[in-house]
């Protein structure tokens, strides 16, 4: 068994980000501050909406979280909302039976199950219009906001129609060109930039030899500021930004890099997710009209495909972090719908007892842990079954107009259906 024991300097680190919403999400749900739903509304429309994604994140994930940073006796602020189901996450792939992220994206944001690997289109590619494009037809301000490449899957579902995920370069300029979010904060330098061109992250960077501008439609950065957007590369930069359009871009890739443990794996991104979360509050909470914006953690399935639990707990406690981030915006502005929801449950994870004797996998997927229960003695730990994706339903918990509409067991379809009527 490998017995990689949590270092103090990450328990001190998830201890610190989770201080916040372990105090404010310990009250059953509807006992708290976010509690009330629709009833505390009085209505089924919203002004906002917030939907944030933990990629690949599972009941279990969630459970591996909650155990490690704030115990068995506190609620994770996902968990505090007064709203939950759960939901299907099956594709309409001819060949597959689980989904990968562009298809289970694609439901959420246009309400039409596809193949795998389709962004915004239905199975014959065809384009689907979009929650975010819905938004942005009724005069809101739209964003989007990760720490994987903002090109990946997930943003790219709500904001490009392409037929292949891969095509990153053609989902940006989708971006600049077609669907027009105002803010779009993440990773994903390389895919906006030629070869040969460098931007503000350099080419082979220390920490991965092997990135490199690969852009193929010229350099959309300069485009972009042809267009009337503020380019950000840092913190510093992003903190100042006044604009009212924002593309920031923190890295090469990822904010992150997924390894196995032992092999470079590291989760510390250079701007924070509920840094650049609250930036995207601020500026897109300006418009008279509202907004819409999409919030997703990539850590939490990359670290899974990894079988990497200590790293899965790090993404899996910014991304509560920023939960309870906008649930103190949700204070201020009550006529605001938030949905907290994976898309696919990564690694088929348990949580188990610790035992010398019930040692299963091997190599990568050998058990992690011992972890120890948040302000116990107690122990546990992680076994995984797969580095891939399950077909896994996965948890779903909101708050906010429209919200009643999402306690109870749907297809991912549902889950844009009713974010759809709560905007109209």
């Amino acid at each position: 068994m490998r017995h990689a024991k949590t270092t103090l300097a990450l328990a001190a680190a998830l201890t610190l980000a989770l201080t916040s919403c372990a105090t404010g999400a310990s009250s059953p749900p509807g006992d708290g501050p976010h509690g009330g739903g629709d009833g505390r509304y009085g209505h089924d429309r919203a002004r906002n909406v917030i939907v944030l994604q933990g990629d690949g994140m599972g009941i279990a994930h969630r459970e591996l979280v909650r155990l490690a940073t704030v115990g068995q006796d506190a609620e994770l602020a996902m968990d505090s909302l007064e709203v939950s189901g759960w939901v299907h996450t099956d594709p309409a792939d001819p060949l597959e039976t689980v989904t990968d992220s562009a298809a289970a994206a694609t439901a959420y944001a246009t309400g039409v199950r596809t193949y795998n690997g389709a962004v915004g289109v239905d199975v014959d590619g065809n384009p689907v219009p979009t929650l975010l494009e819905a938004a942005r037809d009724l005069g809101k301000a739209t964003g989007l906001v990760t720490t994987s490449q903002v090109t990946d899957a997930t943003p790219a579902s709500f904001g490009s129609h392409v037929l292949d995920r891969d095509d990153q370069s053609e989902i940006a300029r989708q971006y600049l060109e077609e669907t027009r979010p105002d803010v779009v904060l993440g990773g994903g330098e390389d895919r906006w930039l030629p070869p040969g061109e460098e931007g503000a992250w350099p080419d082979h960077p220390a920490t991965d030899p092997t990135e490199e501008s690969s852009g193929t439609a010229g350099n959309l950065v300069e485009r972009a500021q042809d267009l009337g957007y503020e380019y950000v590369s840092d913190a510093d930069e992003l903190a100042a930004a006044t604009s009212s359009k924002l593309l920031g871009l923190f890295a090469n890739e990822e904010m992150f890099e997924h390894r196995n443990e032992g092999e470079g794996a590291i989760y510390d991104p250079s701007v924070p997710l509920p840094d650049m979360a609250a930036k995207a509050l601020d500026t897109l909470s300006t418009d008279e009209d509202g907004f819409f914006l999409l919030i997703e953690e990539e850590g939490i399935d990359e670290m899974a495909h990894h079988n990497n639990a200590h790293l899965t707990i790090a993404a899996g406690a910014a991304l509560d972090a920023t939960v309870a981030l906008v649930l103190d915006f949700v204070e201020a502005n009550p006529d605001t719908l938030v949905v907290v929801v994976g898309d696919h449950e990564t690694g088929g994870l348990a949580i188990e007892n610790v035992s010398e004797e019930d040692e299963s996998g091997d190599a990568d997927s050998a058990e992690d842990g011992p972890f120890t229960v948040h302000g116990t003695d107690l122990q546990f730990t992680v076994d995984w079954t797969t580095t891939e994706h399950t077909g896994a339903a996965t948890p779903l918990t909101a708050t906010g107009p429209g919200s009643a509409a999402l306690g109870r067991v749907q297809d991912n379809t549902g889950v844009h259906d009713a974010i759809l009527a709560a905007l109209r």
